[in-house]
């Protein structure tokens, strides 16, 4: 049920005691309520699918996009903040977007550009961006465009670094976000940057760390939901090149690397987008057909599993052989919602319908 109906329910529900308690409030009176938009703030190392995942949030007539803030990953911070005032630009959004962490907390910064290309949108000379950043830095962003949208969906694309630094400015805004849908960790699976972990969560294990502990309503979406049959194949590419619109040409041309780069490390034709994956489960949660609730955490010292995602898919964390080393997610966080499958084809029909 839609807030606008469910508003209009409980008009309709009052019985007399209520009535003279709201002042005689009925059905007419809330008809003037229209439905509010979801609200989006999205964190974002800004590369090839992620630039993807910016035009679906951008272009989607559902939501409004308050914020767009950028860290290092994939790229450089200051080419993630060039590629996302690209990319709003190219949607005619004028979004902020506020620059932040040039490299994870305790790590240097190790780049995805082999997958991705040096500029992070495939190398193909993409002209700069007609706008400059804000000033404010990304972390103070997240925190102020959270205090003042209490209930927000918070997106994130990229290692977690702006957001773990928000939450140790001010820990109360993990109080405050409706949502909190994350593109990282390989769930129960190998990674796609060691064997062990996905690049978002490895490029900075520590603010992941700090992100499960927070108390945030985080929902985990896993670099395998992009894989297989999710994955973009030739006849998709081509039906969303018969589009012929800027978005459609940018979304398949700024891939062209990564392409590349995902047959090379898979052995899987086709065109993986892991972070349009996690958006289109961010504007509609429906598109996943399975998920789960369990404890989550992050490894952050062992050089053979650093920044694997560790799930406790049998619940078996509170065991007593295993309470100790799990108490501190017990003591401060909270049970994350993991993704294990999604419905391929509708989260490709919201891709084409953001592309078209």
């Amino acid at each position: 049920m839609s807030d606008f109906r469910y508003l209009l329910a409980c008009a309709d529900s009052l019985n007399d005691d209520q009535t003279k308690l709201f002042g005689a409030r009925r059905r007419a009176d809330f008809a003037i309520l229209r439905p509010v938009k979801p609200l989006f703030l999205i964190d974002t190392d800004t590369a090839s699918d992620d630039a993807v995942a910016l035009i679906m949030a951008l272009r989607s007539p559902q939501v409004r996009v308050l914020a767009i803030t950028t860290v290092a990953g994939n790229v450089a911070v200051q080419q993630s903040t060039r590629n996302a005032l690209c990319t709003a630009e190219l949607c005619g959004a004028d979004v902020p977007v506020f620059m932040g962490a040039e490299k994870p907390l305790h790590r240097p910064h190790q780049s995805a550009d082999w997958f991705h290309g040096r500029d992070g949108l495939g190398d193909h000379g993409y002209p700069a961006p007609k706008r400059a950043p804000e000033k404010l830095h990304a972390a103070d962003a997240i925190i102020a465009t959270i205090e003042s949208n209490p209930g927000l969906v918070l997106v994130t694309l990229g290692p977690l670094t702006n957001v773990a630094l928000a939450l140790q400015r001010n820990p109360g805004i993990a109080g405050k976000v409706g949502r909190c849908v994350i593109m990282g960790g390989a769930p129960c699976c190998e990674g796609n940057v060691t064997p062990a972990a996905e690049y978002n969560i490895w490029c900075d294990p520590e603010a992941a760390r700090i992100v499960l502990r927070s108390g945030l309503p985080v929902e985990l979406v896993g670099w395998h939901l992009c894989r297989g049959e999710a994955a973009l194949k030739p006849a998709d590419t081509k039906q969303v090149l018969s589009f012929g619109t800027p978005q459609a040409r940018f979304a398949i041309e700024c891939n062209s690397r990564a392409q590349e780069a995902y047959f090379e490390q898979t052995g899987e034709h086709g065109i993986s987008l892991p972070d349009p994956v996690a958006m289109s489960i961010a504007l509609d949660p429906t598109i996943a057909t399975q998920q789960s609730e369990h404890y989550v955490e992050v490894e952050t010292s062992s050089e053979l599993t650093l920044g694997m995602t560790v799930v406790d898919r049998l619940n078996v964390a509170a065991n007593d052989r295993n309470r100790a080393v799990w108490a501190p997610i017990f003591d401060r966080g909270k049970k994350t919602k993991v993704y294990w499958t999604i419905d391929n084809e509708r989260w490709k029909q919201a891709l084409y319908s953001a592309l078209r």
